[in-house]
């Protein structure tokens, strides 16, 4: 077992690129630079002497190494004006490249199975990092490197909203170091701790699971299964919206987005309850309530256009309904398979306890007990030990605490994707898009789920607090850390901690 539950792009500066659009709109990618105009096609050709002439005017104005970070950002548009790209090439431009030295350790903010993760101050500049440090000795004594290696690997790949974002991976003789942005808001299992009841709100809740779903659906189109979802691993930035962090026990694999047509035929295998509104009879007033296997279907989650009153919508929904032209997009890595036994016990899907092999639904079954712990204040399978843990995951059925306010609508999305076989779990066959259209999540607006207010906005960094904090920290033998220790060679900062 690798974890344990509550313990816890490169371009050029002459590589500008301009992408050109209709009716002359033009986008600097490098430096965010928007123009427009209105003039002929024409009047365009005519002028494109005089247009060369600023844009290189333009040009010689940029500083070189402001041109060189903005250049290294093309791949990563959703932080590509994040002037800590500027503070980077800087001093790689001026040092050649970065190192230990050219950071101060203000805090450890954490360690995990590879490594430990330190909030890093960039000197001379002040810009905060997140640096995870790993030992190489210690990483190929426990076999570890392959590990070490995907997480750069996948961390390298992403830019999404919601997962982290990698400024510079640099090795030294000892140690090896990824350089991410610091989220200042601690991670969710903190912030549960401190909400009343040590659960969330299911306003909150429902606001930290969106962002988490999309951040995985990112990840599955990208081809990386996470496997290793929990609060621990959930950080809040300072705007209060979330970042998944860690991604040592992720499973790179192949993905084909897939345009498919959808069927209104039932399909027996997928699911064992019915989340149609007229189905949804809490099950504690002794009423009868759909258990047809075929209620789970697209027809289910039709677009909420689909369901407008009026004769041209009511036309307009027959025609759809009575052809199977509706097409679904599956981007969901469905044939990856692998043997690990990874993860977090309380955390760990069926069929990877009983060693069958998995794939990414096991990301789903893991953000049911995410939801489950969010909602309730503890896993639903948790045992007196690691052993009673893993037997309950697989024997046990689930269960809800008696007397739990949580709505039947929650209850019934936990329950689809707390399915212990996985063609049956809800997810299995077409991913997020199938848990994004549950009426868990009926009011979330997807397309703009980033303009909406978090429910914890967290204080900003006192860094006098932190300077005076770190300049206190006691070295091995009990000694103070002083300015004179901390200048003294290139390592003498992380071990301090």
């Amino acid at each position: 077992m690798d974890k344990q539950h509550h313990n816890s792009p490169n371009c050029d500066a002459d590589s500008i690129t301009v992408l050109s659009f209709n009716n002359s709109v033009s986008l600097s990618l490098c430096s965010s630079t928007l123009s427009g105009s209105s003039n002929s096609i024409s009047s365009n050709v005519s002028n494109t002497s005089e247009a060369n002439q600023i844009k290189e005017s333009e040009r010689n104005s940029l500083d070189a190494n402001e041109c060189s970070s903005r250049s290294f950002c093309l791949s990563k548009p959703h932080k590509g004006n994040d002037t800590k790209w500027d503070a980077i090439q800087c001093v790689k431009g001026k040092d050649g490249d970065l190192g230990l030295a050219h950071f101060r350790l203000l805090k450890k903010l954490g360690c995990g199975d590879i490594g430990s993760v330190y909030l890093a101050e960039l000197r001379g500049v002040g810009c905060l990092f997140a640096m995870k440090v790993m030992d190489k000795g210690m990483l190929a004594g426990r076999k570890k490197l392959l590990r070490a290696q995907t997480e750069r690997e996948v961390l390298g790949l992403l830019d999404h909203p919601f997962l982290p974002t990698l400024y510079s991976h640099f090795e030294t003789e000892k140690f090896s170091c990824l350089l991410m942005e610091f989220c200042c808001g601690g991670d969710l299992h903190t912030l549960r701790q401190r909400q009343q009841g040590k659960h969330f709100t299911e306003q909150a809740a429902r606001f930290y699971a969106s962002e988490v779903l999309l951040a995985l659906e990112y990840l599955h189109m990208m081809g990386v299964i996470y496997r290793d979802l929990k609060p621990e691993n959930v950080l809040v930035r300072e705007d209060g919206h979330i970042m998944l962090s860690d991604f040592d026990l992720s499973l790179r694999c192949l993905v084909s987005p897939t345009l498919v047509q959808s069927t209104n035929k039932p399909d027996c295998k997928i699911s064992a309850y019915c989340v149609q509104p007229s189905c949804m009879i809490d099950p504690a007033f002794s009423l009868p309530v759909c258990v047809e296997p075929s209620c789970l279907q697209p027809s289910c989650f039709r677009p909420r256009f689909l369901n407008r009153k009026g004769g041209k919508a009511k036309n307009e929904r027959t025609s759809l309904e009575n052809s199977d032209s509706l097409p679904v997009l599956i981007v969901e890595p469905t044939n990856a398979r692998s043997m690990s036994f990874v993860g977090t016990h309380e955390y760990l899907a069926p069929e990877i306890v009983r060693g069958e092999g998995h794939g990414s639904a096991v990301d789903w079954w893991t953000f049911g007990i995410f939801l489950y712990e969010l909602l309730l204040g503890r896993t639903p399978f948790k045992g007196n030990g690691n052993r009673e843990t893993l037997f309950n995951v697989v024997g046990q059925p689930l269960r809800f605490p008696e007397g739990s306010s949580i709505s039947f609508a929650a209850k019934e999305l936990i329950r689809g994707l707390l399915v212990k076989e996985p063609p049956k779990r809800l997810g299995f066959k077409r991913g997020a898009t199938e848990i994004k259209q549950h009426p868990f999540f009926e009011n979330v607006n997807w397309a703009l789920i980033r303009s909406t207010h978090p429910p914890n906005i967290p204080k900003p960094v006192d860094l006098a607090f932190l300077n005076q904090t770190s300049n206190s920290t006691l070295l091995p033998n009990n000694k103070v850390a002083t300015d004179s220790h901390r200048s003294s060679g290139p390592y003498l900062d992380f071990e301090i901690f």
